[in-house]
């Protein structure tokens, strides 16, 4: 997409080297999210250069998301043909699947093993906003972030890919409650519960994020790569399919290796 269309869309992109930061650029209602904004995600994900090896997502200023735009869920809430979530109600069952399945594509790019994806997180992390940060697989949070899966208490079920991060980050009980009771849950319990990796004060979020990416930068990339393959799914696999996928690796990772040694 162009730098035109993605701004239309609520969106930055800024491709630096082997980093790839995607910003959220509607600060005046809190970086709301829409469906266009989610068709835009998907693009930008099926876009992103094969050399990016670390995606940086952020929200223009001091929220990450509020979540989705309450507009969309107002029939006669948005200009005439501006896709809503309410106009997901004139279509077949099975059509209004097939249309969230395009949206969440704006959220699954980012567990691409190509990549390591971070989410910083300052302010309101609600609703789509929180699984937006759930899809990433680092999360950094500013010691003012507060996350909500407001869903439940709009009648609707968190549907945007993050019941499944949310279940192996916190574990089943306590997904279970954050989920159904709206709550809200602020940085220093995030990172205790595990969503979180750190909680910094604002003014460091900026910096402690560069350090991270430079740390992830610094690895040769088939490393990287190679153990977020490895790491993705090995609670559902038994030891034996594991370490197999281990040795796999490891030969790739020893002939490539040993071919970089041999071109000293």
């Amino acid at each position: 997409m162009t730098p035109d269309a993605l701004a239309a869309a609520g969106l930055l992109l800024d491709v630096t080297g082997p980093v790839a930061t995607i910003t959220l650029d509607r600060p005046q209602v809190r970086n709301a999210q829409t469906p266009a904004m989610w068709r835009a995600l998907a693009a930008v994900g099926a876009g992103l250069p094969d050399d990016v090896r670390v995606v940086v997502v952020r929200g223009s200023g001091h929220s990450f998301s509020a979540g989705l735009d309450r507009s969309m869920l107002d029939p006669a809430g948005a200009p005439e043909g501006v896709e809503t979530v309410a106009g997901l109600l004139a279509t077949s069952d099975d059509e209004m699947a097939a249309t969230i399945d395009d949206y969440q594509r704006g959220f699954t790019f980012l567990r691409d093993p190509r990549f390591v994806s971070v989410a910083a997180v300052q302010g309101h992390a609600v609703g789509a906003g929180f699984q937006l940060a759930l899809s990433c697989d680092l999360r950094v949070v500013a010691d003012d972030a507060q996350f909500c899966m407001k869903e439940s208490a709009l009648g609707l079920v968190p549907d945007l890919t993050g019941t499944k991060p949310l279940v192996e980050c916190v574990g089943y009980a306590r997904a279970l409650e954050i989920c159904t009771t709206a709550r809200t849950v602020a940085a220093d319990e995030a990172v205790a519960i595990g969503l979180a990796l750190t909680s910094v004060p604002a003014a460091d979020l900026d910096a402690t994020v560069a350090d991270l990416v430079g740390a992830l930068t610094a690895p040769l990339a088939g490393a990287v790569t190679e153990t977020k393959a490895l790491l993705q799914g090995a609670a559902q696999r038994d030891l034996e399919e594991q370490r197999g996928l281990e040795r796999e690796a490891q030969v790739r990772r020893l002939r490539e290796v040993g071919r970089l040694m041999a071109g000293q």
